[in-house]
């Protein structure tokens, strides 16, 4: 974002303030065109209302450097909220490249290959961002994190435990939704129409990134979980599962605190956290360490806790309401 000093002048009575001719002309802009203005309590912002913004571009040149890999290059551009990427190749792009490419397609919501030849593959991202709401990619990757917790901590307690090797793909769409909602808030910080349309300011934006990757490590460490259960001797485990259990409260209250901004549910979520902490040290100081599987059942005493904290810090997350 480039920025420009302007003095203030005064004709008749109003109080005019140039352009800067860059941006006029890179708007192809005209006398007697109309832009629209948007004001804030310290800032103002200008955009163009003739048609919507032109698609944001990026060419990546191949091949890229022996220290760096396609996926990266692609993800980073995804990332930064680029509508269309474009890789050119000075030669061939080789079938590796390619494979990596079309994977990427599907875990970048949004994204397609629009054209492709020997040495150049064009992807663009298909979605409208006004569309895209953050409360609901949040809610989304909120759902998914809980519903591995369930079905992982059901398998203390049940013979079955098939449902762990699903951890890992369903890890992945959080993944997906995560990406989409850090592009999205990207894509707001430098775009203020698009802002406005989501209804995010600046503390919102950085607070929903927090939030985002609490909820995306969440989902990795119930995946490492799930990986630790499986490898645990099939025996009832009910104390420890009634323990687990209780995060389900401290994870459902602060969520919803966060995405209504409840000052009020934040407290309790906190609350809960701290009660928790409590609890499952008990449960931890209760293992016998001489026990066979001991360093087991205290290394999932450590991740449910873990756990908790994670979303005890999306509560604290919600602000207080000042007077």
């Amino acid at each position: 974002m480039t920025k420009f000093i302007r003095r203030l002048q005064r004709i008749g009575s109003s109080i005019l303030v140039s352009l800067p001719i860059e941006w006029v002309q890179a708007n192809k802009l005209e006398k007697s065109d109309e832009v629209e203005i948007e004001t804030g309590s310290n800032s103002i912002s200008l955009t163009p209302t003739g048609g919507s913004r032109p698609p944001n571009e990026v060419v990546i040149s191949y091949p890229i450097s022996k220290q760096e890999n396609i996926s990266a290059y692609v993800t980073g551009a995804y990332l930064l909220g680029f509508d269309i990427i474009k890789i050119s190749g000075r030669s061939t792009i080789s079938v590796d490249d390619r494979e990596k490419i079309r994977g990427l397609m599907r875990r970048l919501v949004g994204m397609e290959i629009v054209e492709e030849d020997a040495s150049n593959v064009n992807v663009q991202f298909l979605l409208d961002a006004t569309t895209l709401s953050p409360d609901k990619i949040l809610k989304r990757m909120s759902s998914i994190v809980l519903g591995m917790f369930r079905d992982t901590i059901s398998c203390l307690t049940s013979d079955d435990r098939s449902v762990l090797q699903t951890m890992t793909s369903r890890d992945d769409e959080i993944d997906r939704q995560y990406f989409l909602l850090v592009r999205l808030i990207r894509s707001a910080m430098v775009d203020k129409k698009l802002a406005t349309a989501l209804n995010l300011g600046n503390i919102d934006i950085l607070d929903y990134r927090v939030a985002a990757n609490l909820l995306e490590t969440a989902g990795d460490i119930i995946t490492d979980l799930a990986h630790s259960i499986s490898e645990l001797p099939k025996s009832n485990m009910k104390k420890l599962y009634d323990a687990a259990k209780e995060i389900e409260n401290v994870h459902e209250k602060a969520i919803t605190s966060f995405i209504e901004n409840n000052r009020k549910l934040a407290i309790e979520a906190i609350t809960l956290h701290r009660s928790y902490q409590k609890k499952i040290a008990t449960v931890g100081s209760s293992i016998d360490p001489k026990k066979q599987g001991s360093i087991q059942l205290l290394n999932l005493v450590f991740t449910f806790e873990k756990l908790s904290r994670c979303w005890a810090d999306v509560a604290d997350l919600v602000k207080p309401v000042y007077t």
